[in-house]
């Protein structure tokens, strides 16, 4: 029986046990912890009983190691029970199972108490289905060994699992993990320009994925390598939120043989809770989720962008509360290795590839977090890559979706560079849909777009290329632009009116004034009064308030007297201030200047003709509090890089096919009618 078929039955015949004492929510508490025990089960039964020997042949206490070396898996399990037996009596089950679970080594005891898998026994036992389920796993049928289930396809049956129960509870299986074949890819252009350098004697390549899930991107990455050089010394380390796929990822990676020296997984948040601080690792790879919201985590991040700057991991700007996409480059480039000569000359600091939807490519203006966070990742020449993915890859979205590769150490080529590789169109309709999932990549299409990102830069320089067009090179400055502002003056005529006379009985100094209504019977005489100019209206105001008797107001009231009478006009006159033309804020406009060009030059050509009495404005900065011309910012608008524009059909084409449409509903009405 294949594995998609042991795993469907799987799934539902213990599912229909659960049914009624169990919602559908929490089937994954007890078949995710059940499967993985049943996994370590079969992986140990070629060597338990070597295991349980050597135990008792030790006078005392046996050393881990003797154990571990009996078992010829980094854990073991000293219990007499095992799968076989457990279930031998009804009676007797929950002893059995506990007694087993107790005779683990800790890595493997730590895996389960993140399940709360003892929690789960107690509440079977008491529902009398405790027996019921160990049998099922138990059985002939679930036979989960090496020789039967690869590491490779458990991760899949994890995988599916997971996939599976998130669709029962409606969460979100994009949080968990990611398609093969977009990790293979993924893989293959993060290792792209070291295929040479991986081989050969003493390679020694740390890994890390800091949302790394049941940890399929490191699985890969290490398939990946292998391929290339089987004596490569491969340290995977891994940093995981939620606690079940945390508990799968540690008992994978266990069952391939990295035990504490050769891995390092850590459960929690990375934001808060960096489970790697201080090291640093040659490549990195995540999918972290799309818009993840940090507000749990904000003032431990927050501290930390204000308290350390760049000594700390956030000290190139902070994205908006809603999408954190931005905090997990930056956590895995504050882990990049530093490009210096006492390192492997053939693989100096640090290669990332990352999964991002298309926000982080232009959400936020000028001077946001977002464009800061670019600015500095483009400015310091680490963005190597991107390429655009096609929709409806992922599970749990139809969104498309991009990698970023950065690194720290670009060729020669790339230096100053970025590569933007459209790869929309390489996909393939899968048989049945999964979830949002409806497309995905065939290994001869992952192999094509390698191959074009390999020759981006040949590619790009030859127009006959049949990828031409996929491809397109850009200077580092080309996505920066300077953030203008262009302000026109505020013109404005002075009338007393109906209107006016009501906005000033509504105004707060108005209102506090005590001969308000002497002042409002004053001006009630001189609707109708109109002047262009401020100058002449005041004089005319001033003469109605003697003729009527009215007491000059003071300073306070005349300025909201003054305030309410002024209507914005364009043939009003131009409003000054010490002699400097005020702005209409309702006229306020802003330009993006292209960051290689002067921006007084660009205001003459772009502006000036259209908008005769326009000026730069001067702002403040937030940061420095010096006076600026301009806000630098960054974004890469790829979609606009390789829109390719469709003319509209020709109408008479329209109209041919409406008449056609109109024909075919009339044959059809007259079918149904006789």
């Amino acid at each position: 029986m294949s594995v998609d078929q042991n795993l469907s039955a799987f799934i539902w015949s213990v599912a229909d046990l659960l049914r009624g004492e169990y919602s559908q929510s929490e089937y994954k508490k007890v078949i995710l912890p059940f499967t993985v025990l049943r996994r370590f089960d079969c992986v140990m039964a070629p060597t338990r009983q070597a295991v349980r020997d050597r135990d008792k042949a030790f006078p005392s206490e046996t050393p881990a190691a003797l154990l571990k070396a009996a078992a010829g898996l980094p854990f073991y399990n000293l219990s007499e029970q095992d799968f076989g037996t457990i279930g031998s009596a009804p009676a007797e089950v929950r002893k059995n199972l506990l007694d087993y679970l107790n005779g683990f080594s800790a890595d493997v005891a730590e895996i389960f108490d993140r399940y709360d898998f003892r929690v789960q026994i107690d509440r079977l036992d008491a529902n009398e289905l405790l027996y019921p389920v160990v049998q099922k796993f138990a059985g002939p049928k679930l036979d989960l060994s090496l020789d039967k289930v690869s590491n490779h396809d458990m991760g899949y049956l994890f995988e599916e699992l997971i996939r599976k129960f998130s669709e029962l509870s409606n969460e979100t299986a994009g949080e968990h993990f990611t398609p093969r074949e977009v990790i293979e890819l993924m893989v293959e252009l993060l290792l792209a320009p070291d295929v040479d350098a991986l081989t050969g004697e003493g390679k020694v390549i740390d890994i890390l994925d800091p949302a790394c899930g049941t940890g399929g991107m490191l699985a890969a990455a290490e398939e990946h390598i292998r391929d290339m050089n089987e004596n490569a010394r491969i340290n995977l380390a891994g940093q995981e939120l939620n606690a079940e796929s945390y508990a799968i990822c540690r008992s994978d990676m266990l069952i391939k043989g990295y035990d504490e020296k050769t891995s390092s997984f850590t459960l929690g948040n990375s934001f808060s809770r960096d489970g790697h601080d201080g090291r640093t690792f040659r490549y990195m790879l995540a999918n972290p989720p799309f818009g993840v919201e940090w507000k749990k985590v904000k003032d431990a991040v927050t501290n930390e962008h204000k308290d350390r700057g760049h000594a700390g991991r956030f000290g190139a700007g902070l994205p908006r509360i809603n999408d954190g996409s931005f905090l997990f480059l930056q956590h895995m480039m504050s882990k990049m290795r530093p490009v210096t000569a006492d390192v492997d000359d053939k693989l100096k600091g640090s290669r990332i590839a990352i999964v991002f939807n298309g926000s982080p490519l232009f959400t936020g203006g000028a001077g946001s977090g977002e464009s800061e966070i670019r600015r500095w990742i483009i400015e310091n020449d680490h963005l190597e890559a991107i390429v655009a993915l096609p929709d409806q890859l992922f599970y749990n979205t139809g969104i498309s979706t991009y990698f970023w590769i950065v690194t720290n150490n670009k060729a020669p080529r790339n230096k100053g560079k970025v590569v933007l590789l459209d790869a929309r169109d390489q996909w393939q309709k899968i048989r049945k849909s999964l979830g949002e999932k409806r497309k995905e990549i065939s290994k001869d299409q992952r192999d094509h777009v390698c191959r074009v990102y390999r020759d981006a830069f040949d590619i790009a320089d030859d127009p006959e290329h049949p990828d031409h067009a996929k491809v397109k090179i850009f200077r580092n400055e080309d996505f920066g632009y300077q953030r203008i502002t262009i302000d026109r003056p505020l013109r404005q005529r002075f009338e007393v009116s109906e209107d006016t006379l009501a906005a000033l009985a509504e105004s707060s100094a108005f209102q506090k004034y005590d001969l308000r209504d002497e002042l409002l019977t004053g001006l009630k005489n001189l609707i109708g009064l109109s002047e262009t100019q401020r100058t002449k209206f005041r004089e005319k105001l001033f003469a109605g308030y003697i003729e009527n008797s009215v007491t000059v107001p003071p300073d306070k009231v005349e300025k909201a007297v003054m305030t309410v009478f002024s209507v914005t006009a364009p043939e009003g006159e131009i409003q000054t201030v010490k002699g400097k033309p005020v702005h209409d804020p309702d006229l306020r406009d802003f330009e993006n200047v292209p960051l290689t060009e002067d921006i007084d030059e660009y205001f003459e050509r772009e502006v000036r003709p259209h908008v005769p009495d326009a000026w730069i404005a001067e702002t403040k900065d937030p940061k420095t509090k010096e006076t600026i011309r301009a806000k630098i910012g960054y974004e890469i608008p790829f979609t606009r890089y390789f829109y390719t524009y469709t003319p509209p059909r020709p109408l008479e084409e329209i109209d041919a096919e409406l008449k056609s449409v109109e024909a075919q509903i009339q044959t059809l009405l007259g079918q149904v009618i006789s």
